[in-house]
């Protein structure tokens, strides 16, 4: 568990770095606040008692991401290289080790050349701000997830996302145990059909983790449900915030038409 003096020192941190370049990282706040356990997730790199270098390791379904940053000044001395080297060190072999960096940081395309890194995929970040919204029924009814549904929601992750199913329980052991994390289960006519989670911070609502079972897509209940979800979070006085891979042009285009707009772009490179 990361103390709250450590969380304050990678926030200025990162503040630091996203001003020098005008970008925006993404440090996976909702798992840094809630690191639990005996494995080691952050290293950290300190010059008189100044935290210069962060990385964080996020175990992620079948998937392994890695994010970091170097302090502007202290740069092109090793640090960050010294901090990937511990990671991998860390990190179990034979995993899938994606590195995270802004799509707009020519620092992080240049050092992860170096790395004999390749561009896997990326993700648009996008956001909706409180814009009317079309007429529509409620079709989906939402209930608060308990411990109770862990297999359903385990069952959602494997059928839409892929996860193995022993990723998808390890995943959300932490998801169902997060004090500040809302996971909804999505229902029509009394029968599960999906999930979602929200994340609230800082007048932000970000949905992780959307998903329909295969049979029920196609049918509007996405749209519904982000709707409502949209009109919810809205009268929060919140934005709404999602993330989606740029080769889900479907997931896309049903944002787009609920009113979400692109604003940043996030690159996961395969580290070899």
């Amino acid at each position: 568990m990361l103390s709250e003096n450590q969380l304050l020192q990678i926030k200025e941190l990162q503040e630091t770095c996203e001003s020098h370049e005008g970008l925006s990282l993404k440090l996976n706040w909702d798992m840094l606040r809630n690191r639990t356990g005996d494995t080691t997730e952050d290293l950290f790199h300190y010059e008189d008692n100044q935290l210069v270098g962060f990385i964080g390791i996020y175990f992620i379904g079948e998937k392994v991401e890695l994010c970091g940053m170097v302090h502007p000044t202290f740069r092109r001395n090793g640090i960050f290289t010294n901090l990937l080297n511990k990671a991998m060190e860390i990190i179990p072999k034979g995993s899938t080790i994606l590195l995270n960096a802004p799509e707009v940081s020519q620092s992080a395309k240049e050092f992860l050349k170096s790395q004999n890194c390749d561009l896997s995929f990326s993700e648009y970040q996008m956001v909706c701000r409180n814009k009317e919204l079309p007429k529509f029924e409620q079709v989906v009814q939402f209930t608060k997830a308990t411990p109770a549904d862990f297999s359903i929601v385990t069952k959602l992750d494997v059928e839409c996302f892929g996860f193995e199913t022993k990723d998808a329980e390890k995943y959300n052991s932490r998801i169902l145990n997060e004090p500040n994390r809302i996971l909804y289960l999505i229902e029509v006519n009394n029968e599960i059909i999906g999930k979602l989670s929200i994340q609230r911070e800082n007048n932000e609502s970000w949905i992780y983790g959307f998903a329909i079972f295969p049979k029920y897509q196609g049918k509007g209940y996405g749209k519904n449900t982000l709707l409502q979800i949209i009109e919810q979070e809205s009268k929060q006085g919140n934005e709404i915030h999602l993330e989606v891979a740029l080769e889900n042009r479907n997931a896309k285009k049903l944002y787009t038409d609920c009113g979400f707009e692109q604003y940043n772009t996030q690159d996961y490179y395969l580290a070899k």
